[in-house]
């Protein structure tokens, strides 16, 4: 039987994380500024719940717990009435760091910057991590740059209780956002490597837990390039280094101690560099990811020409009547005698 593998693992990714990675700050700050909260102490409150909640026997993620204030703030608050829409629509205003949205083109482009790479169709996919809100995302300019997006994302006008037992669901529905529909946080973050490099993001009948070889899986992990801001980010840099993949941290070029921070990450070993977030072609950071998009691009070169000598056997070749009187041949008895055969 012939042997085949589910994937031809000519893609290079590039995964992102977004607040400070992309942007200068907080997705939310849009948000915020629309609807007048105070988004100092937004933060400053979301930072104590933690605590508040274990004094009453209560454990909740510090990633994450900030979604539940959101709420609140749409139950009790000033974002009553605030739709997956609205969120769309604000991320129109986030504002990139400079040389984005195009350097993603500008990355693509490496993949076919040499005939080796495109003789073997080589391409390159980005993704958007993030424990922000997936909407946002989605509204904002870097999304028809992206292949997929990550995030928090919520539900609006939630089914009621014994949904299933009812012919008809009333017509009078509040769109608003009210429950939370999916959860990131910096752990999970490491699941959504694992889908890409999986390819169940591409195809959900592959269980994101199945065992697959590395032959099989769509976009090995030494295949990507995870960049980010800092220590949260510590699990992926700890799945995609330790996995033979690349690790790049970025800083604001005005913060001298975002710039000591990712110092002590590389000196910790959870990155292989560090640079500025400044992604014009010029930039240290942009020379940094495009050579190393170009190494791996090699590196896949190298894998398919290997593939293909092994699998491929010698062509026949014609045989030539030896020349016994060859000085090489009458020093050999058996080489001799076999080329006697040919006289006779």
């Amino acid at each position: 039987m012939k042997e085949r593998t589910l994937n031809s693992r000519n893609i290079v990714a590039c995964l992102w994380d977004f607040d400070k990675t992309l942007i200068p700050g907080y997705m939310q700050s849009p948000l915020f500024k629309a609807y007048g909260i105070d988004e100092k102490r937004f933060w400053k409150e979301v930072n104590e719940l933690p605590k508040i909640y274990a004094n009453r026997g209560c454990h909740v993620s510090k990633d994450t717990v900030y979604l539940n204030h959101l709420l609140s703030f749409i139950k009790n608050g000033s974002l009553k009435g605030l739709t997956n829409s609205r969120l769309r629509t604000l991320g129109e205003e986030l504002e990139f760091y400079p040389g984005l949205p195009d350097f993603f083109h500008e990355l693509r482009q490496v993949t076919i910057s040499k005939p080796e790479f495109r003789k073997h169709d080589i391409t390159l996919e980005h993704y958007i991590i993030s424990t922000g809100l997936a909407e946002m995302i989605r509204g904002s300019a870097i999304a028809d740059f992206v292949d997929g997006i990550f995030g928090c994302e919520f539900i609006e006008a939630p089914l009621p209780p014994n949904f299933s037992q009812q012919s008809e669901l009333p017509l009078e529905m509040t769109f608003e956002i009210s429950q939370i529909g999916s959860i990131v946080d910096n752990t999970i973050k490491t699941r959504f490597i694992f889908e890409v490099n999986k390819g169940t993001n591409r195809n959900p009948q592959i269980d994101v837990n199945a065992s697959m070889s590395r032959a099989d899986r769509r976009i090995p992990i030494d295949h990507m390039i995870y960049v980010a801001d800092g220590p949260s980010d510590v699990p992926v840099f700890s799945v995609v280094k330790g996995n033979g993949g690349r690790t790049f941290a970025v800083f604001d070029p005005s913060n001298p101690a975002e710039f000591a921070q990712n110092d002590n990450l590389l000196a910790a070993g959870r990155i292989n560099a560090y640079g500025p977030a400044d992604y014009r072609s010029n930039s240290t950071t942009a020379m940094w990811l495009k050579m190393h998009v170009a190494k791996i691009c090699d590196q896949i070169v190298e894998e398919c020409e290997e593939a293909l000598s092994n699998r491929v056997m010698s062509a026949p070749t014609h045989l030539h009547k030896p020349d016994v009187e060859d000085d090489g041949l009458r020093k050999d008895p058996d080489i001799a005698e076999q080329a006697q055969l040919f006289n006779e």
